[in-house]
Formats: C-alpha cells, structure tokens, sequence
C-alpha cells in the first residue's frame, strides 16, 4: 500500500522556499540601492574654497 502524502509537509515546504526568494530579492534590492547611493553621492561636494570660478586662493572683495 502507497504512503499517504503529507500536503501539510509539502505546503509549508514550498512557503518557506517562496519566503526566501523574496528575501533574497530584497536583500538584492537593497544592496542595490545602497551601491546606487554610495557611487553617485548625495550632490554634495567635498572641496573647500570660493566658489566664483576662479583658481585663486584670495577673496574677491572690492578695494
């Protein structure tokens, strides 16, 4: 006589595998995000100085 099948078994089975594969597709878009923003930045930039166009290290005041 066959075995009866555990439909119990086989459902939570597949639930868990479903679960994971969203995990891992968060986790992937996550990841992607977070490379996303580290390489074009925030639009902020680093350098200090005057901003008016020149390569000068004086101030552009009027004498």
């Amino acid at each position: 006589m066959a075995r009866k099948p555990n439909y119990d078994y086989e459902k939570r089975r597949k639930e868990i595998d479903r679960k994971k594969k969203q995990e891992e597709k968060r986790q992937k878009k996550r990841e992607a995000a977070l490379r996303q923003a580290d390489g074009t930045g925030d639009g902020t930039t680093d350098d200090q100085g005057d901003d008016d166009g020149d390569d000068d290290d004086e101030d552009d005041t009027a004498v």
